[in-house]
């Protein structure tokens, strides 16, 4: 069970780390107008764009909007002008991640923390895994993305099409470590069910029982996670 559990986890963290595609060098530098100036994170060109028509919430081939660019390149100031100007920060790219989800999968906490202040939603459905930002950033083990998303009331026990829960990838795709080990923490702490088990009938403790992760082990023991 262990060694499929690995496997399985190992494929999913490869695919998981492709399905956001961020722009190019050469994309970027191909680019122009609001996308231009997002990547740029040019403020000033951004309002003049917008004042002379351009549209803010224009894609390029990846369905990516000029706030997309801007989250992804961390360029704070860019998507400040941008929501200013009537950006849909909530809107989602092709592969179905938004502006949060992105900055949470980069462990970009600066960032996050704007969107969040601009009034974007932690409680999406986001990715081909119907899942939320909350669970990728507890995959990855970005335990401040993940206080973060708590706090904006991001939901704790979303289930994805993987019947995988939040506390369940923590355990599942991470390495045991500190940063996955405080992830952990954070869900207990937040109330997150960690009676949910996934397909199989295996429950967060059990998993951590199975990799062999005792720090992770007594926290669930402790939070009475049998």
């Amino acid at each position: 069970m262990k060694t499929l559990l690995l496997a399985f986890a190992l494929v999913f963290t490869g695919a998981s780390a492709q399905a956001q595609v961020a722009p190019s060098a050469a994309e970027a530098a191909a680019s122009t107008g609001l996308h231009a100036a997002a990547h740029q994170g040019d403020a000033a060109k951004i309002a003049r764009l917008v004042a002379g028509g351009a549209a803010v919430d224009a894609t390029d081939a990846h369905g990516r909007t000029p706030l997309h660019v801007a989250t992804f390149a961390r360029q704070r100031e860019a998507v400040r002008a941008l929501a200013k100007a009537g950006a849909d920060i909530n809107r989602l790219e092709n592969d179905r991640y938004d502006a949060v989800t992105i900055a949470s999968v980069a462990d970009d906490e600066d960032t996050l923390r704007v969107l969040l202040q601009l009034g974007a939603s932690a409680k999406q459905t986001t990715s081909r895994y119907d899942g939320t930002a909350l669970i990728a950033a507890a995959h990855l083990g970005h335990d401040g993305v993940v206080r973060q998303l708590i706090a904006a009331g991001a939901p704790l026990d979303h289930v994805n099409n993987l019947h995988w829960t939040a506390t369940i990838e923590a355990v599942v795709l991470g390495d045991g470590g500190s940063r996955h080990q405080a992830t952990l923490k954070a869900l207990i702490d937040a109330g997150a069910n960690l009676q949910l088990a996934d397909r199989h009938g295996q429950t967060p403790l059990a998993l951590a029982r199975s990799r062999g992760y005792s720090a992770m082990v007594r926290m669930l023991e402790m939070a009475r996670g049998k």
